[in-house]
């Protein structure tokens, strides 16, 4: 054997030995982007439901491990049958010794991530039993089928489709599941509202801490460093797919906050941080076989197509999403799939090596390729698309229709912490109105305490004595325009309808701020870390409103209206005398401080 061939035989050895280290390093890194999803849909949704959310991203691992053990990885690499599944297997048991080690946990952590993705669309109003069975279907047979077609030696894979690293097999699925799954769940509460003349008014409702999700959207940048060039296997094809990925990212980010702060005025945060996350879903399917011009322009619709999202789902569809989901992995796992079809380019090291290998057939259009890649890529999205759309209704509507899919009414203006895990507060260090002093000893029982009125468990009483008035105000002596101040104690959950029913008779202004009401619930031993907890405080809303043109006994009425369930319970009102009101930046007393003087002139 010549010296030649033995320094050849030497590098290949030391190039596998290398890229298969890298590898491994690489799967670490994109196992760590359950960590930033973690991030990102705890920051973007509220402190109540952050136990929750961090336990569905725990769980999504953990069950996934279990079903792709059990019949995912065999459906996904196990002998190809007719070109739609992989044979089951168990040879990870009976087989160890020559099982693919590198080929599972690779896998393992993409599916993984498919299931992560539709959480962030159905979080604080999802039940936790529901989500671990949806979850374990998505892992066990949604991702391993359609995956098979795509990298498991398939249908799709023989045609010469393209999807290097999940665009469509992992984002866009997970996103169509996201979408189906927030459309079924319903919307949370308060977010849509229809207005008095029958419109759809949209309601933000901010998450408890950008900085979190901000932390969630580096960790998973970063993680898209294993993500998208694990496969690599030269030099070259790593640098360039780094520098893709690296691009599109950046270049959405600069022409969201652009959009946004001329739409807007100001460059919108959360969007940015979404757009950063759109163009690393867009370059994920074609990093390896695209140029720099192909990623900014992949980067440029990422994050324009990310505002469109949230807004078509928002005003248009009335889906809720809280996090953004499916503007971010469905649309541009959509349009990272088909971006293929448009910028593939042979100047790119990745495209000889998917030439030779039969994973991808031509150039793109915008390089002269014509139709031919396109044209399977659109094949491709097709496909996968309907076979998501289908099996994901089919799992969504089976759970809803036995379990139930959506935590009651109670459970979620609660928080899913406290009645899903008998977790008073994610935060309680830092935030002391929700430690022990907050909801000790609530559970899920007394998140469903709200029965039907009318049954032994819950006897009607009258409206006068669920919704008590307490009157410690005086007569007008001379009939004069008096000043009146009404405190309001109730649920939670009616604050909404609490709220329209005040803006109904023209109250101008309410002040509210969430309480606490002590109450003792006989029967019942709670218990937190083995410790048994006794007292119970129950979160209440204490609304306040300052009247005088508008009649205090029209403002009883309309409470009444509004909060009466026909439980004890239901709230209670304080009405007393104000001696005087004062408008700072005028100056005005009285009448004229609760009241716009163009108003009461004109009335």
């Amino acid at each position: 054997m010549d010296t030649q061939t033995i320094l050849d035989q030497l590098t290949d050895y030391t190039d596998k030995t290398v890229f298969g280290v890298w590898f491994m390093i690489a799967v670490a890194l994109v196992f760590f982007m359950q960590a930033g999803f973690a991030m990102v849909e705890t920051g973007f949704t509220r402190a109540k439901n952050a136990g929750n959310i961090i336990m569905k991203n725990l769980m999504d691992f953990c069950i996934g491990t279990v079903m792709f053990i059990a019949i995912g990885f065999g459906l996904l690499l196990g002998e190809d049958i007719v070109g739609l599944i992989g044979a089951p297997g168990f040879d990870i048991f009976t087989s160890y010794a020559d099982f693919q080690w590198d080929q599972f946990i690779f896998n393992l952590v993409f599916c993984a991530t498919t299931s992560t993705i539709v959480s962030g669309a159905m979080a604080e109003r999802t039940k936790f039993l529901s989500y671990c069975i949806y979850s374990a279907i998505i892992s066990a047979l949604i991702y391993p089928v359609e995956a098979h077609w795509i990298w498991g030696g398939g249908w799709l894979a023989q045609l010469g489709f393209h999807d290097l690293s999940g665009s469509c097999a992992i984002h866009m699925v997970g996103g169509i599941c996201a979408l189906i799954g927030a459309k079924i769940v319903g919307p949370r509460i308060g977010k849509f509202v229809k207005t008095k003349d029958g419109e759809i008014k949209v309601n933000a409702i901010p998450g408890h801490n950008l900085t979190i999700g901000a932390l969630g959207v580096f960790i998973l940048w970063f993680g898209w460093y294993g993500f998208n060039p694990a496969a690599a296997s030269s030099v070259a094809q790593l640098d360039s797919i780094f520098l893709t990925t690296t691009v599109a990212p950046a270049v959405a980010t600069v022409t969201c906050m652009i959009f946004t702060w001329v739409k807007y005025g100001k460059p919108d945060v959360s969007m940015c941080l979404n757009a950063s996350l759109a163009g690393l879903v867009g370059i994920t399917a074609g990093c390896d076989v695209m140029d720099c011009f192909g990623s900014i322009a992949v980067g440029v619709v990422s994050g324009l197509l990310v505002c469109f999202g949230v807004w078509l789902l928002d005003y248009k569809l009335h889906i809720d999403d809280p996090v953004g989901a499916v503007a971010v992995h469905m649309m541009n796992g959509i349009w990272g799939t088909i971006a293929v079809g448009l910028f593939a380019t042979e100047t790119s090291p990745g495209y000889a090596i998917q030439l030779e290998s039969g994973g991808i057939k031509a150039e793109g259009l915008f390089y002269g390729g014509g139709f031919e890649q396109l044209g399977l890529q659109l094949l491709g999205f097709v496909s996968v698309a309907s076979f998501a759309a289908v099996a994901i209704t089919i799992t969504f509507t089976v759970i809803k229709k036995t379990l139930g899919l959506r935590a009651s009414e109670q459970e979620e203006i609660l928080g899913l912490d406290i009645t899903e895990h008998g977790l008073i507060s994610s935060y309680a260090d830092f935030a002391p109105a929700l430690t022990d002093a907050g909801m000790h000893g609530y559970t899920k029982e007394d998140a469903k305490s709200v029965k039907v009125v009318g049954t032994p468990e819950a006897p009607a009483v009258t409206v006068d004595e669920a919704v008590e008035v307490k009157n410690y105000s005086t007569p007008s002596p001379d009939g004069a325009a008096k000043l009146t101040n009404i405190v309001v104690i109730f649920k939670q959950q009616k604050l909404q309808q609490f709220i329209e029913a005040m803006e109904h008779i023209d109250v101008k202004g309410i002040t509210v701020t969430n309480v606490l009401g002590c109450g003792m619930q006989n029967g019942q031993t709670n218990y937190y870390r083995g410790a048994k907890v006794e007292m119970n405080l129950l979160p209440k809303v204490k609304a306040e409103i300052a009247v005088c043109a508008v009649p205090v006994e029209k403002v009883v009425a309309a409470a009444k209206a509004a909060l009466y369930t026909g439980n004890y319970g239901d709230g209670k009102m304080f009405i007393y005398d104000i001696e005087n009101v004062i408008k700072i930046r005028t100056g005005e007393e009285g009448y004229n401080a609760l009241h716009d003087s163009a108003e009461w002139e004109k009335a």
